[in-house]
């Protein structure tokens, strides 16, 4: 009889933004999930697996890794490269302090970087 796997654990890939001087840095954490056997072991297993079985009992874990996989290759843009997102929100919110702050306008952000010429 084959042994049961249950799943305890589950976490979706995803970036987290970190700021730093000038800039970001974006951080991947990988889909995981945290299987306990029947046998009482439990497994963290990862996209980029290569344990396959259960130290405990042999179990075959193959379909798990696999499924993660399938997961984070259907991630939508957004989660896979939120630096594009961010960028495209960002110039989105600055046409629209343009719009709202005429040039000149105490409120208006007036970039020193900005070629006048």
């Amino acid at each position: 009889m084959p042994m049961a796997q249950k799943i305890i654990e589950s976490g979706e890939a995803h970036y987290e933004a970190r700021e730093v001087p000038f800039g970001q840095v974006y951080e991947w954490h990988p889909a995981h999930i945290t299987v306990e056997c029947d046998c009482g072991e439990k497994s963290i297993l990862t996209a980029t697996n290569t344990i396959t079985t259960c130290i405990g009992c042999g179990a075959n874990l193959d379909a798990f890794t696999h499924d993660i996989q399938e997961r984070e290759v259907r991630m939508p843009d957004r989660l896979a490269h939120p630096w594009f997102h961010e960028a495209q929100v960002q110039e989105q919110q600055r046409l629209r302090d343009e719009a709202a702050y005429p040039e000149g306008s105490p409120w208006r952000y007036d970039d020193v970087t900005a070629d006048d010429g």
